[in-house]
């Protein structure tokens, strides 16, 4: 199963995690975000439901996408955007679009204030 793993992640974290893969070690496919609020503004309830109807299926239509999501395309159009501008899913060349994960798994911590 290929995983996607998401979370809230400290700039000195994601230094050492591109440090270990110019070494060569793997890291798997992570998506950071700096902060708890950052990524709720991108991964609102829509777009992740847009990411889960994405897993496991390869390059879709976003027209295909919308109707099987029982949305507006514009809509869905506009969630491709913004998951594509942060870096979590890929465009191919006909429009297609693609989320080449079957799951995802998140990861933060939430500290006092």
């Amino acid at each position: 199963m290929r995983t996607a793993y998401i979370g809230v992640t400290a700039t000195n974290d994601v230094n050492a995690r591109a440090k270990a893969a110019f070494k060569g070690t793997a890291q798997g496919m992570r998506i950071s975000f700096a902060s708890l609020e950052l990524m709720h503004r991108i991964l609102t309830p829509n777009r992740w439901g847009v990411l889960q109807a994405m897993m496991g299926r390869g390059d879709i239509g976003v027209r295909e996408l919308a109707r099987a999501l029982h949305r507006n395309v514009t809509a869905v159009r506009t969630d491709i955007a913004v998951l594509a501008n942060a870096g979590l899913i890929v465009r191919a060349d006909n429009g297609a679009v693609a989320f080449p994960y079957d799951a995802v798994r998140v990861d933060f911590v939430v500290k006092a204030a």
